[in-house]
């Protein structure tokens, strides 16, 4: 099934109507995305701030178990919200070259989580007040990444 099908079919969908149709229902799906995605990156960018050296009194494996499962539960809006957002207009979105570049982005974030998880962070334990080198890079990355995803989402409507 091509491409265009697929969104058609997607725009076809009870639900996508629905999101269309119901006056508050985008708006109402809009926030609730909007308040995942502060909820996730802030906890991002506070964990990276640490990896950065900002707040060295607080131990990183106590800040990560602290902000890890916030991270993890705002997926749990942002995902389910982003779809229905889609399902609005899938076709103008995958038209958008804003909206596939957040969809790169995000990608290119979680790479990156995942590299620094499987990488620096595995030896957590042994850092010392500071982060080495490459925890540094990931965090830096990791921040630059997640702002250009809010201002590319912001910029979606734009384009």
């Amino acid at each position: 099934m091509p491409l265009q099908d697929a969104a058609a079919f997607a725009a076809s969908l009870p639900l996508a109507r629905a999101m269309r149709e119901h006056a508050w229902l985008y708006p109402a799906v809009e926030t609730m995305h909007i308040v995942g995605f502060a909820v996730l990156v802030g906890a991002v960018a506070m964990f990276d701030l640490r990896v950065l050296g900002f707040g060295r009194q607080l131990p990183v494996c106590a800040l990560a178990r602290h902000l890890l499962p916030w991270s993890a539960g705002s997926m749990l809006l942002v995902l389910p919200t982003g779809l229905l957002l889609f399902l609005a207009d899938p076709a103008a979105l995958l038209a958008n070259r804003v909206f596939l570049l957040k969809l790169a982005l995000i990608a290119l974030a979680g790479m990156n989580a995942l590299a620094f998880h499987t990488g620096p962070y595995r030896g957590v334990h042994a850092w010392s007040a500071r982060a080495p080198g490459r925890a540094v890079l990931h965090a830096l990355l990791s921040l630059g990444l997640w702002l250009a995803v809010l201002a590319s989402g912001r910029l979606i409507a734009y384009f």
